[in-house]
């Protein structure tokens, strides 16, 4: 099982971009999906999660309305589209994964689950 997180890079506040989750060894239908990240200094923050089975998706409060997390189950990858980025959105992301079954089959658990798998992250620096 593999996990690889690509799209990573510097942008000005205000622009975008599309962070990618690339899954090998295993099926998204069975899987929830999320990104997390972690800022210099603070703790590691759930962001956003999916679930290909059922279409479900969570947004931590801070993202909602900015950020927009999409599956395909035919590439088995995960994309995180970024928008109206801000200085705070600065942070290494991670992409992770855990049986939909121990969620409960309810995303809304997904940030305090504990992930099963996780992917080496790609650096996000939002600055002018």
């Amino acid at each position: 099982v593999q996990l690889q997180a690509s799209g990573g890079g510097l942008v000005q506040p205000g622009g975008s971009l599309r962070l990618s989750c690339a899954a090998s060894g295993f099926s998204l239908d069975d899987y929830a999906i999320g990104w997390f990240r972690q800022a210099p200094g603070k703790e590691r923050e759930g962001v956003s999660c999916v679930s290909s089975s059922d279409g479900m998706t969570l947004y931590a409060d801070s993202v909602k309305g900015r950020f927009t997390i999409s599956s395909d189950s035919a590439k088995n990858t995960v994309d995180l589209i970024l928008n109206s980025l801000k200085s705070e959105d600065t942070a290494v992301y991670y992409c992770a994964a855990v049986p939909y079954y121990r969620l409960g089959y309810v995303i809304t658990t997904c940030f305090h689950s504990g992930m099963n798998y996780w992917g080496k992250g790609t650096l996000v620096t939002v600055s002018s």
